[in-house]
């Protein structure tokens, strides 16, 4: 007789070599998420039990399988794994096989060390099959409530460009910008915007509530200085 796993235990498993994976990276950890393993577990059983094998498989994107199962959500990844052996599984070796899988692929791999996600959810389903075979759902989120908001406020009489999350942007004078995002991170101001050499910093964290205020010195050159707004 092959040998079967754990399913629940398989599952366990995999939230603790995920976090270890996580560890050796010098990311945070991210802890179990009762809505994540509810999308997660609902989309697992719907695969197995369809053959299909696809992260829009029933249609709908994982962020939406995630809001529909209660979880209010600023980001949602996912990774799937399929794992098929005719001597059947234990469940070290079924929750080993799944991490294993996911590390060698590029594209899992960045899932799996995404900074921004805190949560996760984890789900694994049997197949119908001749020989013991398997499907993993391994979701990862971050709430709603660690949205970042943050306002730039160009006070000088020139235009300023800054760059956050990849993308690089442009405030014109005498203006302000709100952005909303869901990625902690840096944010870095361009040399090519005449900071002046003798400001403290041309990099920020992204903190809530913040406000980065470009303004013009005695002097006529720009700098930057950092305040939180009540409340943030």
């Amino acid at each position: 007789m092959p040998d079967l796993p754990d399913l629940p235990r398989t599952e366990t498993a995999i939230v603790a070599m995920t976090n270890a994976f996580r560890r050796e990276n010098r990311l945070g950890p991210v802890t179990a998420n009762k809505q994540l393993a509810a999308a997660a577990h609902w989309f697992a059983e719907y695969l197995a039990r369809t053959g299909k094998f696809a992260h829009e498989a029933d249609g709908r994107q994982p962020q939406q399988r995630a809001a529909a199962h209660g979880y209010a959500y600023c980001m949602v990844g996912e990774n799937l794994a399929k794992n098929l052996d005719s001597r059947g599984f234990t469940t070290d070796r079924l929750a080993t096989q799944a991490m294993q899988g996911w590390k060698a692929s590029p594209p899992h791999r960045r899932t799996l060390l995404e900074p921004a996600v805190t949560e996760i959810g984890v789900a694994v389903a049997q197949i119908p099959d001749t020989h013991p075979s398997f499907v993993t759902v391994q979701l990862f989120g971050r709430p709603e409530a660690l949205k970042i908001e943050f306002q730039i406020r160009n006070a000088s009489a020139q235009a300023v460009s800054y760059t956050h999350a990849g993308e690089t942007e442009t405030i014109a004078p005498r203006t302000v910008a709100t952005h909303t995002t869901c990625l902690p991170g840096e944010l870095r101001f361009e040399r090519g915007t005449l900071l002046s050499d003798t400001a403290l910093d041309r990099r920020f964290p992204v903190e809530n509530g913040a406000r980065y205020t470009i303004e013009t010195g005695a002097d006529g050159k720009l700098s930057i200085r950092l305040e939180h707004r009540s409340g943030g």
